[in-house]
């Protein structure tokens, strides 16, 4: 009978060792909540704006326009405004193209 006993008090007192656990978890629960903080908190960068320089450049107000349904041989008519943002005179010596594809 003494082996016995023996193993009911080593099974005892491996059941007392799971203590280190629950300060394993709150230490790293804080530092997870921590690095929550720190990236909620960091300065936002501002929108970049980019800076066309020695050269003109060309923008326009609308980047695409949806007409519908047009029949064929329908004729429609858009605007455009085009500004130069560039630090140079902007040139338009031909007839700009413009692209029109069926169905899009």
């Amino acid at each position: 009978m003494p082996k016995f006993r023996r193993k009911i008090i080593r099974n005892q007192k491996k059941r007392n060792n799971p203590k280190k656990f629950p300060l394993l978890f709150i230490f790293g629960g804080l530092a997870i909540i921590i690095i929550a903080l720190l990236f909620a908190f960091q300065k936002k960068t501002e929108p970049f704006t980019p800076e066309v320089t020695d050269k003109p450049s060309l923008k326009t107000d609308k980047e695409m326009v949806d007409l519908g349904n047009v029949k064929l041989g329908q004729t429609v008519r858009v605007s455009f405004e085009l500004k130069n943002v560039g630090d140079e005179t902007l040139r338009i010596s031909n007839v700009p193209y413009v692209e029109v594809k069926e169905g899009c």
